[in-house]
């Protein structure tokens, strides 16, 4: 896909795309937390639903996919998070 037609491409993962997007986001809950053992499940059922409120936000926002690209995926948690923590 060119960088015109993705800078006008709704971000929308496919489910390849999504469980990658998950897998990471485990793994950077489980560093933040020390890696201690016993909570690898808990880990990627947090990624999941930080994933899953994280696109639908981006589809609900029309965010381009090379828009999403270019913020890569720990920076758009990184502002999903900051983001979810002042609307608490």
């Amino acid at each position: 896909m060119t960088k015109d037609r993705r800078k006008h491409t709704p971000m929308v993962a496919n489910t390849e795309e999504r469980g990658e997007m998950i897998a990471v986001a485990a793994y950077y809950l489980a560093e933040h937390r020390g890696f201690t053992a016993g909570s690898a499940i808990e880990d990627w059922l947090e990624a999941e639903q930080q994933i899953d409120r994280m696109l639908e936000t981006i589809r609900q926002q029309g965010i381009s996919r090379l828009r999403f690209e270019r913020a890569g995926l720990r920076n758009a948690l990184r502002l999903w998070d900051s983001g979810q923590a002042n609307n608490r």
